[in-house]
């Protein structure tokens, strides 16, 4: 990829006109966080917050980016503390509303932090979750390269992420930078707020060196902006060397208190043999502006820098700044959520040549800052984006699953006869795994679709006839493999599953992972959701139905997990056939401005398929569909008017149901077996029928019709609460079986039998609850 800078003019006209706008994104972002604390009504005294300090950082850095060198087609994700600088920004360039400056963290109004699907103005990469919004970018680059290599339409363009250098403790940091496939990713460029502050102190030692050496080991282009031209002029000078030493050799700490130094104190702490010939000469108001004079505030010094960039592997910019650059509070080890006073706020008003009683004032028109903002929004001025549609995807294949076989199986089964029924939409798919296809059941799909790779590679095992995964890599591959990182597949997810509103060129994303490690990736994956990515989960196996693997590495939390995520469908299907339906519905349900994400939970434990007992008559079947993609379906209807008892299952406990039924009734008591799909779906028919939802109820009539209401027990390999909730149907006496504590090794008849879930646990639960 090559890159042009816009915006190249002569460099002191550019630079005093870029002064002029970066004041004025520094008064309109501190002004919309005074506002927002001191100015509008607060009744209920509730702290309001916002980060003066920390927007103030990254003024410099995001003025010289975007009115500078940034293109149309570039992406940029930003800092979450610096929000009010990027909607100062859009102001400026007219694509934001003045009546939402006074709407931060308001009901309605701009965001705490930045929302691609909250905010009102242009926003490329939701963040706010430290750590998850500077690696996006990372994966959103992947994904423009994907959605290139398959039929186009994504352009080009650098994929920003503006972070502050405290993010660089998060280990979702280092485990994007370490995949080897973000080495290939040179569209790629971080800029890191080097700041050294916290929210509660100035960081002892921030270890920049270091973090040089971990990016450059990791095969990233390192940059660092660290003096302004004003310290660099002075260094040249005599004494300036020994200047430069006492600087850089001093802790972050005594640097920050120089910050809040007099020029006398100043001499007095900066003043060695070797650098009084230099600080002699210096007048105070030179002295006090050189050490404030750090690269990320030097707006040459940054331009060069970003014309530094090489667009053929990542780059990470370490650009030194001063936490609350241009403010009172600047420097200051407590300023990270501090307000500058009425007084403090009319002197910068002062300054930067603006009014506290205007404050939203914009340039006039004929300034050369007027000039600048109009040419950089013609400049950055996108296409509307009208999403394509996916092609049809059918709701039933037509096949009836026999024998005995696994949900997990079902998975590559039904991708597999996807591309055939419909190869337009299963060219649209594309899934992924964190170093577990063959043991997930995708090895049929790999093989049939190969692996996804910026450029083709050499199968060197291609003529192994011992060989049954075929590794054929190619940049027309589906199936993207990462390493044992479960953030950085959900995150990759995440980005895959925006396509369609970033580029309208919608995808079909799957990521596919062990169900116990999704709580690991969930905060991630719940991220994307939220920044409009969808996209379909698959953790398998999942329960502690996987019981030879221990405790570790059996799930309990994840139903209830599904079942509470906002923007996901859950769905934990019992038979292979309702992993097909729920699958086929969940895809459908993808890449559009209504559609929803999804997640499926499914177990490596064979069960016979004969007992779905799938209606042969069409109509019928169909009616089962429903029903299956709804929530629930009854599986066993007891012969009589009314049952003495109901049980409701999921998943792989609907075997133990079925034979409990048929015990229960050779001891007369009479039961139905209802199993559940999706307890998400069946909760919000619950609040629906309570008014609290939008949702349909005859889910709720078709499973658990009135006339059958009966004492209920319930059973799930997971927390038993998840479906606790369908007792109040019809408020029915009830007990509820379940996982609750963690696991062991050990035969399944064993392990269920240690957590009560087996089939006798069900049998003395029902006869308890009819007693």
């Amino acid at each position: 990829m090559t890159s042009t800078a816009p915006g190249r003019v002569r460099e002191n006209d550019t630079v005093d006109v870029l002064r002029e706008v970066a004041d004025r994104v520094l008064w309109l972002s501190t002004a919309i966080i005074d506002h927002a604390n001191r100015v509008r009504p607060n009744p209920t005294g509730l702290k309001v917050g916002g980060h003066q300090a920390s927007s103030a950082s990254m003024v410099s850095i995001m003025t010289a980016l975007w009115f500078a060198r940034l293109r149309e087609q570039d992406r940029v994700s930003v800092k979450p503390h610096a929000s009010p600088v990027l909607h100062a920004i859009n102001y400026l360039l007219g694509d934001l509303d003045e009546k939402y400056l006074t709407s931060l963290r308001e009901f309605g109004g701009l965001q705490s932090y930045p929302s691609r699907s909250k905010d009102p103005d242009r926003v490329d990469y939701s963040t706010g979750s430290v750590g998850i919004g500077a690696t996006a970018p990372l994966w959103g680059a992947l994904a423009r390269r994907y959605v290139e290599a398959h039929g186009g339409g994504a352009g080009t363009g650098r994929q920003y992420s503006l972070i502050g250098d405290a993010e660089l403790d998060e280990g979702a940091c280092w485990e994007a930078v370490l995949d080897p496939t973000v080495a290939e990713l040179g569209e790629v460029v971080w800029i890191v707020d080097l700041n050294r502050q916290s929210l509660d102190r100035v960081v002892p030692n921030i270890g920049a060196t270091r973090l040089q050496g971990m990016f450059t080991a990791a095969g990233w282009q390192v940059l660092t902006v660290k003096y302004g031209r004003l310290l660099q002029d002075l260094f040249a000078r005599p004494g300036g060397e020994a200047l430069r030493r006492r600087i850089d050799e001093m802790s972050n700490p005594e640097y920050q208190r120089l910050l809040r130094c007099t020029p006398a104190q100043l001499r007095e702490r900066l003043t060695t043999p070797e650098s009084a010939p230099l600080l002699d000469t210096l007048d105070d108001e030179t002295l006090y502006a050189a050490i404030r004079n750090l690269g990320g505030h030097d707006l040459p010094a940054l331009l060069d820098a970003f014309d530094a960039i090489d667009d053929t592997r990542p780059t990470v910019v370490f650009a030194y700044t001063v936490k609350g650059f241009g403010l009172a509070s600047e420097g200051h080890p407590q300023n990270h959520s501090s307000l500058l006073t009425a007084g403090q706020l009319g002197e910068l008003a002062a300054r930067v040549g603006t009014s506290v009683d205007a404050p939203w004032q914009t340039f006039a028109d004929g300034t050369a800052a007027a000039r600048l903002c109009a040419e950089t929004a013609t400049r950055l001025r996108r296409e509307t984006v009208v999403p394509q549609a996916i092609p049809a995807i059918p709701a039933d294949i037509g096949r009836t699953p026999s024998g005995r076989t696994t949900t997990q199986a079902a998975l590559g089964r039904t991708l597999l006869d996807l591309t055939r029924e419909a190869p337009e939409a299963a060219e649209l798919v594309v899934t992924l795994c964190p170093d577990v296809s063959s043991t997930t059941n995708l090895g049929g799909w790999v093989n049939k679709v190969g692996v996804w790779s910026p450029q083709e590679r050499t199968d060197w095992f291609a003529d192994d006839p011992e060989t049954i995964l075929h590794w054929r890599e190619q940049p027309t591959g589906q199936h993207l493999e990462l390493g044992i990182a479960e953030v950085n597949l959900v995150s990759a997810l995440g980005e895959l599953g925006t396509t369609w509103s970033r580029w309208g060129r919608p995808l079909l994303p799957i990521g596919v992972l062990y169900d116990p490690f999704v709580e690991r990736a969930l905060e991630p994956w719940s991220f994307g959701i939220y920044g409009g990515g969808q996209s379909i989960l698959v953790g398998t196996p999942s329960g502690v139905t996987l019981a030879p693997e221990g405790g570790a590495h059996q799930s309990v939390t994840t139903p209830s997990v599904g079942l509470e995520q906002p923007g996901c469908v859950t769905y934990e299907p019992a038979f292979a056939i309702d992993v097909e339906w729920t699958l086929l519905a969940s895809l459908s349900r993808l890449g559009r401005p209504d559609g929803t994400s999804a997640y499926l939970r499914l177990s490596t434990r064979p069960v016979e398929q004969r007992l779905a007992a799938v209606p042969e008559d069409r109509a019928a079947r169909e009616r089962r569909r429903r029903q299956v993609v709804a929530g629930a379906y009854p599986i066993r209807t007891a012969p009589v008017a009314r049952p003495d008892v109901t049980l409701v299952a999921m998943g792989a406990m609907v075997t133990e149901a079925l034979t409990a039924a048929d015990r229960l009734d050779a001891l007369g008591t009479h039961a139905d077996v209802v199993c559940v799909t999706s307890p998400g779906l069946l909760f919000r028919a619950v609040q629906a029928r309570a008014g609290h939802d939008t949702a349909e109820t005859w889910i709720l009539d078709s499973a658990l019709p009135t006339e059958r209401s009966a004492p209920m027990v319930t059973v799930l390999d997971g927390h038993p609460h998840t479906l606790a909730f369908l007792a109040t149907v019809h408020r029915v006496r009830a007990t509820h079986l379940g996982v609750t504590r963690f696991g062991q090794s050990g035969d399944l008849d064993s392990v269920y039998h240690h957590h009560g879930i087996d089939t006798d646990s069900i049998i003395r639960a029902a006869l308890d609850v009819t007693d």
